[in-house]
């Protein structure tokens, strides 16, 4: 049966997106992995599927990983959700109430193109990332084949790993971060960053999410380097967050406070999938 999608990227994270809010029966993780292939699908790093809400809501999101996974937040693709929405239905007004496996977010549009999302309150406790840890702390230690690696931890809806960096030009990325992804002390896996402090101000991120790899950028994992660095003492309550495909603006007043990102999207094709 031909499936309709829509082709759509904030800062070169990209999404194919499925509107299914006529049909009862949940996306199968078969074909979330058939049409995030790259070379035999559609392409691209998340399959996100936009549901009917039951709870007042405009609209339920769901995230498929490359690999069918489920992801619990993606803040580049809440945004391009809401982008997705108003076009779709223009009548809708500047905000809406969107809700997802991590709880209501709230997108507001802005001028310029810009979308800021509200996603939620960082968690740091470690049973709510989870990470295995007997107390909370704002750094751990980590074991990775006989090396200490010093990271931070939080959840945004899904977890997060941090690790500050020198130079993200010479970051272990490809080396690091399937080996942290998939450490023994991170129950459900974890995106793990790699931030370069530029001032209090401005960091730099590079991003191995948590069953696609190294991403373009992550709007969830810019979003936890912030509040890991912030709650550090590190940054700024606003920062600019620069990734490889562009530009996020993340602004967090601290412990307890409900995070928001701004940044942009865009619509790239529209198409239609043959599920023979």
């Amino acid at each position: 049966m031909p499936i309709p999608f829509t082709k759509m990227h904030g800062i070169g994270n990209d999404f194919v997106i499925l509107d299914r809010r006529e049909h009862n029966t949940p996306l199968s993780a078969t074909l979330a992995t058939q049409l995030a292939d790259r070379h035999f699908g559609v392409g691209c790093d998340q399959v996100i599927t936009i549901e009917r809400a039951d709870s007042g809501a405009s609209a339920r999101y769901l995230i498929f990983n490359q690999d069918g996974s489920r992801a619990g937040q993606c803040g580049n693709g809440l945004r391009c959700v809401a982008a997705w929405l108003w076009r779709a239905s223009p009548e809708l007004g500047d905000t809406l109430e969107l809700e997802g496996d991590a709880g209501r977010m709230v997108c507001e549009r802005l001028p310029g193109g810009l979308i800021r999302a509200a996603i939620g309150t960082p968690q740091f406790e470690p049973a709510k990332v989870p990470f295995v840890a007997s107390q909370e702390s704002g750094q751990y230690l980590l074991g990775v084949e006989g090396r200490s690696i010093e990271i931070g931890v939080v959840s945004m809806g899904n977890p997060h790993a941090l690790v500050v960096v020198p130079s993200i030009d010479s970051a272990p990325v490809a080396e690091l971060g399937p080996r942290i992804e998939r450490h023994s002390r991170f129950p459900d896996r974890v995106n793990v960053g790699f931030a370069e402090l530029v001032d209090r101000g401005t960091i730099k991120l590079r991003v191995f999410e948590r069953g696609v790899g190294e991403t373009l950028a992550c709007g969830s994992g810019a979003s936890a380097a912030v509040a890991i660095l912030r709650l550090r003492g590190l940054v700024d309550p606003r920062v600019t967050v620069l990734l490889t495909g562009g530009t996020l603006s993340i602004e967090w007043n601290g412990r307890g406070e409900p995070l928001s990102m701004t940044g942009p999207t865009r619509f790239v094709f529209d198409g239609t999938w043959n599920d023979d």
